[in-house]
């Protein structure tokens, strides 16, 4: 296992940054179980009136906007971007 300086900004940052990812999957994890635990309770229940769905449907939008947070936000406009943005007009010829 390499020895990190656990003090170091970069540290930090990283830590940080895996603790966005960890949430996310056990935010997903979780949404999955409650939501198949929601379908049967209602197919068991009152199969004749569906429920279920709403909600998935709304911790389905909170769980997209933490995906986009963890994953979309600085994939599409984060400095990850930006770096890459950079990168690629420099190594272009004209």
């Amino acid at each position: 296992m390499a020895n990190f300086d656990k003090d170091s900004e970069e540290y930090k940052r990283a830590r940080v940054r895996v603790e966005e990812i960890r949430g996310f999957w056990s935010h997903l994890a979780v949404f999955i179980i409650v939501n198949i635990g929601l379908f049967l309770i209602n197919i068991i229940t009152s199969p004749h009136h569906l429920w279920f769905y709403w909600p998935l449907l709304g911790w389905g939008i909170g769980l997209f906007a933490h995906g986009f947070h963890v994953f979309g936000a600085r994939g599409i406009l984060g400095k990850d971007w930006e770096e890459r943005q950079i990168n690629k007009y420099m190594d272009k010829k004209d």
